[in-house]
């Protein structure tokens, strides 16, 4: 096993394999199941380009071949910051089949989060386009790798520059070695396939490692959740690399099953409707400020979309009038809320629950094997009906984050439950509803971010004393930030300043305030630490008050 991870229990990994969730194959064997049975369906769309799954199966056995020449072994740790386009695709399953492990980073971080994932995995290669928008990622990557000797390769989409390598050409250029070299590789299924990335509190990120094991039977589990099958199409808006569009089920899912997968390079509705016409998409992924978008375009009234049968929404909690509209306006999707994390646990509404049940709740696990406690401040279970922090183990539940042992004790109870910060209560019908969280956190989105990292880098601001960022409600993104600052005496700071401030720490654009509150002292709690949520009163109660 990779050094860093922790492993299942052995009493636990025995339980799991004697259900038949685990079945002891890497994610490259349990595809190749897949790449077989369903050779000649399609099972990618990227615009006009189509492959079916033979064609995923070849030009995958070409990528890795020529992978291995450049010197990735299994083990080796990649940084993909690839947009929706099917290089991404490509890339994930040929690391599959050399033991490769991507980490899931999102073609909107930058140098500073794609630096913090090299330096934790020391990761060997990294995959990005040449642009996005406005960002040349060439320059970054270089600077990184000239910073962090472990990260020998950068890959890049298109046309290669100095010390780069064209993953494009990589993915058409036939490869030298042999074929037998791939099955010469051992690869072992307790392993992690991927990484994913924490929405943890902390300014550092957690490597989240999901194993072949457990991330095929995620898959797997979720696609009967959410009826997929041979004849259904999911159509990908959302980031490719997370959880929610990769494994739940998504990619991993539909893949499994038979079904395709259409990718659409936007989130925009006049991107998205015309696919859904085309293609005949029978399942989307949403959050629910998509899904809001999406119900208010004047394309939803302008394209066919009869064919869609189910909206999944995850990320943060869908309000009721959201899910009422959107039966208005496509009348034949089943909006399935769900909850879930990266770290593994799933929650889904099912079609058979009572609509009152739909509306209310964010469903249920997922597996028999799933445990869900709701502890009070004490760790002790509250009674029914009451509300207590979510705490989750299971099949496909991590337990620990990768090279992280202090942080783990903190994230784990003592008995191996993952302490996910977010505030449940049980239903009466037995699924759940989220009331809150404990952890400092703004879901701007369905994007988690960090509020310590954001205050960390405001505090090197000069004019700022003190700060503590909070959320705000936004009727489109369900949050966004606010920078509450108290100034240095004699100084100021305007939301401008403060902004471009941070934009020069090269972090993610999602990450920056967007709203900024000058106060001269914060409240405080009983043990002398700042009161986020007196905090968030103080600020929001003149917002209630405007007309």
């Amino acid at each position: 096993m990779l050094p860093g991870v922790v492993p299942f229990p052995a009493e636990f990994a025995a339980r799991y394999r004697a259900k038949g969730y685990w079945r002891d194959r890497p994610l490259r064997d349990e595809f190749a199941d897949a790449w077989r049975k369903f050779a000649n369906r399609i099972a990618l769309i990227d615009g006009a380009r189509g492959y079916t799954y033979a064609d995923i199966d070849c030009l995958t056995d070409n990528l890795a071949l020529n992978l291995l020449t450049l010197g990735l072994r299994p083990g080796d740790r990649i940084v993909p910051t690839l947009p929706n386009v099917a290089e991404f695709v490509l890339l994930y399953f040929a690391l599959q089949k050399i033991g490769g492990i991507p980490i899931a980073a999102l073609v909107t971080h930058r140098y500073s989060e794609i630096k913090q994932f090299v330096q934790i995995a020391q990761a060997t290669a990294c995959a990005y386009p040449g642009r996005s928008g406005d960002f040349a990622f060439g320059p970054a990557i270089k600077r990184i790798a000239d910073e962090n000797a472990c990260l020998k390769l950068r890959l890049v989409l298109g046309r290669a520059g100095p010390g780069e390598v064209s993953l494009t050409e990589l993915i058409e250029t036939p490869a030298e070695l042999p074929k037998s070299r791939l099955a010469e590789i051992t690869l072992d299924p307790t392993d992690p396939c991927i990484f994913q990335l924490s929405g943890g509190t902390t300014g550092i990120p957690k490597l989240i490692p999901r194993t072949h094991n457990d991330y095929a039977y995620n898959s797997k589990a979720a696609a009967r959740v959410c009826e997929v099958g041979a004849d259904s199409l999911l159509l990908l808006a959302l980031p490719i690399a997370h959880n929610l569009p990769l494994a739940c089920p998504g990619i991993q899912g539909f893949f499994f099953n038979g079904g395709a997968v259409v990718l659409s390079p936007t989130a925009r509705p006049e991107h998205m409707f015309p696919l859904v016409e085309k293609h005949r998409v029978t399942h989307i992924k949403v959050v629910p400020a998509l899904l809001i978008r999406l119900i208010n375009s004047p394309e939803a009234q302008q394209y066919d979309t009869s064919s869609v049968r189910c909206i999944q929404s995850g990320g943060q909690r869908l309000q009721p009038e959201v899910r009422l509209k959107t039966h208005e306006v496509i009348p034949t999707a089943f909006v399935q809320e769900n909850f879930g994390m990266s770290e593994g646990m799933l929650f889904f509404v099912r079609r058979g629950d009572p609509e009152d049940v739909r509306l209310e709740t964010v469903g249920r696990p997922i597996s028999p094997h799933d445990e869900v406690r709701l502890l009070d401040d004490n760790d002790k279970e509250v009674a029914v009906g009451e509300v207590g922090e979510l705490c989750v183990r299971g099949p496909y539940t991590l337990r620990g984050y990768y090279g992280a042992p202090e942080h783990n004790k903190k994230a784990f109870t003592s008995d191996g439950f993952y302490r996910s910060g977010d505030l449940m209560r049980r239903h009466p019908s037995g699924n759940y509803v989220v009331e809150g969280r404990k952890k400092d956190l703004i879901n701007r989105g369905g994007e988690k971010i960090s509020a310590e990292e954001i205050e960390n880098l405001i505090l090197q601001h000069p004019a700022v004393q003190n700060v503590a960022c909070i959320a705000v409600p936004d009727s489109k993104l369900g949050e966004r930030m606010c920078a509450c600052v108290i100034a240095q005496k004699g100084m100021s700071l305007t939301l401008d300043e403060l902004v471009q401030f941070l934009a020069a720490k090269e972090i993610a654009k999602f990450k920056l305030p967007e709203r900024l509150q000058l106060m001269t002292e914060f409240p405080l709690s009983s043990f002398g630490k700042v009161s986020k949520k007196a905090l968030a009163e103080m600020v929001l109660k003149p917002m209630a008050g405007a007309p």
